[in-house]
């Protein structure tokens, strides 16, 4: 008898242990309607961040122009030609009145190797070539009046292509000359 007792002493004790962990059905339903409330606030905050980086990435779009290398370089040359000028004439009203801004201009190649003709002239790798590209359009730039304290080259070579060198079209896409605006004057 006195097992009997201490057992079920002991299954009593057990039972009122699991049944303190236990809530209500009301604060069960309470704790749910919250956690589906802030479901519902993640989903929109995400939404509202997905869409501030669609405007950032269109504003950044909007700070960047691309030209082909072949509308401002005669082919396998660094240096500008007469149409070259010609584009860059296009953007200098806008890059004359830069105020707390930076003008950054990328120059890019393809992945071909440098031909005999730029080897003579002291080029020696498309990183060369791409910084030679960049340098000229910078130089451009500041003879038409663009601020040269805020501007700066950068060549990169066969690096970041945005198509495949495995035809002449993406070749030529990643033959490019990219002016990219940044900082709050932009």
């Amino acid at each position: 008898m006195v097992k009997i007792r201490a057992t079920a002493a002991a299954a009593l004790s057990v039972l009122a242990l699991s049944l303190a962990g236990c809530v209500s059905q009301t604060q069960y339903d309470t704790l749910a309607q919250i956690n589906k409330d802030l479901d519902a606030k993640n989903a929109a905050l995400q939404q509202q961040l997905d869409e501030q980086q669609k405007q950032i990435a269109a504003m950044h779009q909007e700070n960047k122009f691309v030209e082909a290398s072949s509308l401002l370089f005669p082919k396998g040359g660094f240096q500008l030609g007469p149409d070259g000028e010609q584009e860059l004439d296009k953007l200098v009203p806008r890059l004359k009145g830069l105020q707390n801004a930076k003008i950054v201009v990328y120059g890019y190649t393809d992945n071909t190797p440098i031909g005999a003709d730029l080897r003579k002239q002291g080029v020696k790798t498309n990183l060369d070539l791409s910084s030679r590209r960049a340098d000229a359009v910078v130089n451009y730039l500041q003879s038409q009046g663009v601020d040269p304290a805020i501007m700066a080259a950068k060549g990169r070579g066969d690096t970041h292509p945005v198509a495949g060198n495995d035809t002449a079209e993406g070749r030529a896409a990643n033959r490019r000359i990219e002016i990219v605006l940044e900082g709050p004057g932009a």
